[in-house]
């Protein structure tokens, strides 16, 4: 998987949508390998904004991802979401 640029949460939600169906893992499969629910899988990938960022990083360990903190580039959102 290359990098990939998320700055809202739909955003974060499409990439890790993506890497679990590159993975060729179901929403249960994977709720099953972090110990949560089918629908808290698809809270997250659907950008759910309560989601606990302890649920999320264990997401991206289980789909071997993981975050990369760096400076903001300069393209706006909206050329951001059209990868989307």
């Amino acid at each position: 998987m290359t990098q990939q640029i998320a700055r809202t949460e739909k955003q974060l939600g499409a990439i890790l949508r993506r890497a679990r169906k590159q993975a060729k893992l179901t929403q249960s499969d994977l709720g099953k390998r972090i110990h949560l629910r089918q629908a808290t899988v698809s809270r997250l990938e659907g950008g759910a904004p309560a989601i606990q960022l302890r649920t999320l990083m264990e997401a991206l360990a289980a789909l071997d991802l993981e975050l990369v903190i760096r400076p903001r580039t300069k393209a706006s959102a909206a050329d951001i979401e059209s990868v989307f």
